[in-house]
């Protein structure tokens, strides 16, 4: 891993991006993807911009640390922690430029273009969410951090718009494509994926040795999940598989950034269930309240229910928080109310998953496609109305969004008696740009006619991007449909194709290696 730091000269930069632009020209060739520059400016003017974004973010961090314990288990206190966290992952992922310019088979895609503007993107969003912890506190405080960071955030805007978007794959590429074997035509993986790791989501049971081993009742290696993710190597290019065996366990758990390649695998929805209560009520930030997060990039999990229990009175609670890069869920369970499932930053795929909640439910700002998920409404506050989505993408070069495709949307069964007193939409946007995609999903007649809800008055109405394509159901009439600016119905494939595993995640180029099912284009 290398850092960035103060003495890397623009000159030693320079040659590391050219490095980039001719290596990725090799990387597309060799993939069938058309050949692109990957920068819209020369070298060294993005050189300079990554060096002060480095330099802005450095001086931010010392800003903040001038209040660290000083308030305390106060919310207070907690966003310092956060905001200390999100900018030291801000100035890793700004890093990972460097590393990918020196070999881009090097923990990338294969695709450089996409993820540099992943990594820049997840640095943009890293300092806004430090900002957002500070809602609710002392004024003075988010008013100083707000100012140390107000050049930070353009400056990485300004990065982003010197990074070409990534080519789109020739249509061989993005024809309906679901992964049963290793290789299935794909040879490309990424370099940390061992031959013997491509299999482990295929069956039921594991078909590898596991490393540790995690009961409740005390026959495994470890009582707790957080026990065995420290015991976990740094920044390992093997994958790491945990075993969670059946029972209910209460903790929260955290996998940091430096935890690579980890592998939750419990034994089945509601049988291996990961529990807790945090809630914004009850003094902690929306990023500090899940009960489980995960930064570490490569995380797979399988076969478990992450849940909190906090109950909609308690407003953000939230399940689940994941920030793992080229992270995938398989046959999960998020189980929650207001912001149950916080897909925060990276590129993210959820399959055969069940998620339930009431406000914003599935929110953040990940590039995250969701298929064959089972997503359910639930019965929240008197005179809530629900939201599925809450898609937080701020700046219109950044890749992020959400893709919902094969999907059923539909009501929970606390729901289902109130469907004439309880409103429930698609999703409203949470930031300007908020951007999210219903794909050839069932909806039921959980949806309000009108599909989507405004956030505040006409906040983002011009400026999102809201779409729906081949939806079926009785919730899936467009005939009332919302009249935004913003809001389009896709008539074509050619407008659909845009949105699909192949080319909004660069599925094809990472997803083979889990060996999980999956569709790359538009056919189930």
């Amino acid at each position: 891993m290398i850092k960035l730091g103060g003495l890397v000269s623009s000159t030693f930069f320079l040659l590391l991006t050219l490095s980039l632009c001719s290596a990725q020209n090799d990387v597309f060739s060799s993939t069938g993807y058309v050949q692109i520059e990957c920068l819209r400016v020369p070298p060294l003017e993005f050189a300079g911009a990554a060096k002060t974004a480095v330099d802005l973010v450095r001086k931010a961090g010392a800003l903040v640390s001038k209040f660290d314990k000083k308030f305390g288990n106060s919310r207070m206190g907690h966003a310092i922690l956060d905001c200390l966290d999100l900018l030291d992952s801000a100035s890793e992922e700004l890093s990972w430029i460097i590393s990918a310019s020196q070999n881009p088979n090097d923990n990338s895609t294969g695709d450089v273009a996409s993820d540099l503007r992943t990594w820049i993107s997840a640095a943009l969003s890293n300092q806004d969410t430090c900002l957002d912890g500070f809602e609710g506190t002392n004024g003075i405080v988010k008013k100083v951090v707000a100012g140390g960071l107000s050049q930070v955030g353009k400056t990485i805007q300004n990065l982003l718009t010197m990074v070409h978007f990534s080519s789109k794959p020739k249509s061989k590429t993005n024809r309906a494509h679901k992964t049963t074997t290793a290789h299935s035509g794909f040879s490309k993986f990424p370099t940390w994926v061992r031959p013997g790791d491509r299999k482990l989501l295929q069956i039921d049971g594991l078909s590898t040795a596991v490393d540790a081993v995690v009961a409740a009742d005390g026959t495994g290696n470890f009582m707790t999940i957080s026990e065995a993710v420290l015991a976990a190597p740094d920044y390992s290019t093997k994958r790491y598989v945990i075993h969670v065996k059946r029972g209910i366990y209460v903790e929260n758990v955290e996998i940091k950034k430096k935890k690579w390649n980890i592998m939750v695998v419990g034994d089945g929805i509601d049988a291996t269930v990961i529990t807790g209560n945090r809630s914004f009520i009850d003094g902690w930030t929306t990023f500090r309240s899940a009960t489980f997060a995960v930064s570490g990039r490569g995380f797979l999990a399988r076969d478990i229910t992450f849940q909190n229990t906090a109950g909609p009175e308690k407003h953000q609670a939230v399940a689940i928080r994941s920030d793992s890069d080229l992270g995938v869920f398989y046959r999960c369970a998020m189980r929650g109310y207001q912001d149950t499932l916080y897909a925060h930053t990276m590129r993210q795929f959820f399959r055969e998953c069940t998620i339930t909640g009431t406000v914003d439910f599935i929110f953040g700002d990940a590039t995250a496609v969701f298929q064959d998920c089972q997503i359910k409404a639930k019965q929240g506050l008197p005179n809530q109305k629900n939201s599925i989505t809450a898609q937080g993408r701020k700046d219109p070069n950044q890749p992020t969004g959400f893709m919902i495709q094969f999907s059923n949307i539909t009501a929970d069964t606390d729901l289902l008696p109130n469907l004439n007193t309880t409103a429930t939409y698609l999703g409203r946007p949470w930031k300007l740009y908020s951007r999210t995609v219903f794909m050839q999903n069932y909806m039921s007649d959980v949806l309000k006619p009108e599909g989507w809800l405004e956030w505040n008055g006409n906040f983002a109405l011009d400026t999102l991007y809201y779409a729906e394509y081949m939806n079926n159901g009785p919730g899936a009439s467009i005939d009332l449909r919302v009249k935004w600016p913003g809001y389009h119905l896709l008539n074509t494939s050619a407008d659909a194709i845009n949105f699909t595993v192949a080319q909004f995640i660069q599925g094809n180029l990472w997803l083979p290696a889990t060996g999980i099912k999956y569709t790359a284009g538009l056919a189930s």
